[in-house]
């Protein structure tokens, strides 16, 4: 039984039922309707379930962001595709800080849930919040005046710097709705809310996919933008769901009520979310700056093997996204055993939620490999992109069992509030490991595009090791948030 009463002046959320439900279908039930059950002193099992069913539904459709555009897109051509990897590139500065100030928000805000100070909650969701808008509009600037040179810096073909440069502005423009959903979310994640974070992402992504081969193509009313279209397409989808996030924020009908008064600036709370934040956002930087070594490499072997390449990525993505959701479940139980000072409880989480994603990915993995081929004749009809994208997948999916165990450690580190950790593993695995061994096995061995992929997949093996061992030794759970 949930205990309602007020803490530390604070109100508990209201609607919270009084006993939690019997049955997996009725647990599932309860997760998506959105659960306002204390996760703090539910069976562990039941936790995770209620946690991870919309969390993992919510990284579906965000997974199904990277890939509606590409399966459209794809029409176009492989220079057209091609556009869309280097974009992507560009942005993984928008995701490192998007991801950064999520990672501390969702630490910040589940922390002091775990301790039962919604009220302290709530103004730590502020804070969060005033920091994404400044970010954002820093970012959008940037990004929307140097599109064309740094597209050049990627190595684009001269089609891409002809037709795909408007593509890259409006996407780069559009960094404000990329980093508000993804901190809004990590909010409400942190909270618990997982159920109205995952209904944000099948409103923003339903959309998206409407509006995609409509502005691509010109279909009815509207005229065929090419790949334009799919970046407009995409700003708007995320856009709409940013505003449904607002309105639920401030209708107050989930566990963190703002009021009036939380909107103040408290530069205590600031400063210890710029703390973690920064180190997180570092940590994505290392992570998604050697995304952008691999695709300059990659690129100098061509479009076509840059376009496999890029849907390649988009599949894992797909893969990796939903088990992210688990992932991010057991981060948000990490959160708030520690707030509610039950650090074994969030280390039991841990590795409950390592077994399923192993599981899971390993699934994924051997499907992606025994039907690479007509997955990516999904994607293209070109014979040589088609070629690099299936090399590309099966090398890839040969390691999923190890992503899938590593990606739960991380996140548990960055729940706890120990940014700092992955951060050196991400150093180590990413700039000193698979950055010099895929220009090793891709240029003197001469293995060519095929070297970029075997690196990558060596390096998060590597990396998932490393996290086994560092989370072992349980000095993340002597971390003050």
């Amino acid at each position: 039984m949930e205990d309602t009463s007020p803490v530390n002046g604070t109100d508990a959320p209201a609607n919270s039922p009084r006993q939690a439900p019997e049955g997996f279908g009725a647990l599932v039930r309860e997760a998506l309707r959105g659960t306002h059950l204390d996760l703090t002193q539910l069976p562990l099992k039941r936790a995770i379930i209620l946690l991870a069913v919309p969390m993992v539904l919510e990284m579906v459709m965000e997974s199904v962001f990277a890939v509606v555009d590409v399966f459209f897109v794809g029409r176009l051509g492989a220079d057209a595709v091609a556009t869309v990897g280097l974009t992507e590139s560009l942005l993984t500065l928008v995701y490192a800080g998007a991801m950064g100030l999520s990672i501390g928000a969702t630490a910040m805000v589940a922390r002091r849930v775990g301790e039962k100070n919604w009220d302290r909650a709530a103004r730590t969701a502020v804070q969060a919040m005033g920091l994404g808008v400044v970010l954002a509009v820093v970012l959008a600037g940037v990004g929307v005046t140097f599109a064309r040179p740094m597209m050049q810096a990627l190595g684009a073909s001269p089609w891409v710097l002809e037709h795909g440069v408007p593509y890259t502005q409006v996407m780069l423009g559009g960094v404000v709705s990329i980093l508000l959903l993804f901190l809004f979310n990590a909010i409400f994640r942190g909270a618990g809310d997982a159920a109205i974070a995952m209904r944000v992402l099948w409103l923003a992504n339903g959309v998206n996919i409407l509006l995609a081969p409509c502005l691509i193509f010109g279909l009815g009313p509207f005229p065929a933008m090419g790949v334009v279209g799919a970046a407009w397409a995409t700003t708007i989808g995320r856009g709409v769901g940013v505003l449904y996030q607002l309105w639920r924020l401030v209708r107050g009908d989930g566990r963190l009520k703002l009021r009036r008064e939380h909107l103040r600036l408290e530069w205590g709370t600031v400063t210890s979310m710029l703390r973690l934040s920064g180190a997180a956002a570092f940590q994505n930087l290392v992570n998604m700056s050697s995304w952008v070594v691999l695709i300059r490499l990659v690129s100098g072997f061509g479009s076509t093997a840059l376009a496999g390449y890029t849907i390649a990525i988009r599949l894992v993505m797909f893969a990796m996204l939903p088990a992210y959701g688990l992932a991010n479940a057991a981060s948000t139980l990490v959160g708030q055993s520690l707030g509610a000072r039950q650090p074994e409880r969030g280390e039991r989480a841990v590795w409950m939620a390592g077994r399923y994603n192993t599981v899971f990915l390993g699934s994924l993995g051997l499907l992606f490999f025994v039907f690479a081929t007509p997955i990516l004749h999904f994607f293209s009809q070109d014979a040589e992109v088609v070629r690099q994208g299936v090399m590309a997948i099966r090398i890839f999916s040969l390691f999923f069992l190890c992503w899938g165990f590593g990606m739960v450690l991380t996140t548990a580190f960055d729940g706890a509030g120990d940014t700092l950790t992955p951060t050196l593993i991400n150093v180590f695995g990413f700039w000193l490991l698979e950055l010099p061994l895929a220009w090793v096995l891709s240029r003197p061995v001469g293995l060519g595009p095929e070297g970029v992929f075997i690196a990558v997949s060596v390096s998060f093996a590597f990396m998932a090791a490393a996290s086994v061992i560092l989370f072992r030794r349980g000095r993340w759970k002597l971390r003050v948030v």
